[in-house]
């Protein structure tokens, strides 16, 4: 891979992009509790060639949701499985609204 082709793969919302200090900086969070975010299996980070963990935004933003219930006072367990459940609603969300507008695209033709 260029350095053109890492480049543009920064648009990537998967693209592990941040190192854990970097990515503990933007969350406003310790680098323990990212671990402890890949502890409850949340997240996996990926890891760079050294072994050091890199995530992406998607992670990231997934990261930020289970901070702020845990800032709430809820168990990093139980933050975790609501997140986990958030995203999987968000995803047949997603699927169902490209089921309604095929249905609707065959329809009008």
């Amino acid at each position: 891979m260029t350095a053109d082709d890492s480049f543009g793969r920064l648009d990537d919302d998967d693209y592990p992009a941040y190192t854990m200090g970097r990515a503990a900086e933007m969350l406003g969070t310790t680098q323990g509790s990212l671990r402890a975010i890949g502890e409850a299996r949340l997240i996996t980070p990926l890891r760079s060639a050294g072994g050091h963990r890199r995530y992406s935004r998607y992670q990231l933003r997934i990261a930020a949701r289970a901070r702020e219930l845990v800032d709430q006072g809820m168990p990093i367990e139980a933050a975790c499985r609501i997140v986990i459940l958030e995203d999987q609603l968000e995803e047949a969300q997603r699927i169902n609204a490209e089921h309604r507008r095929a249905a609707g695209d065959a329809a009008a033709a």
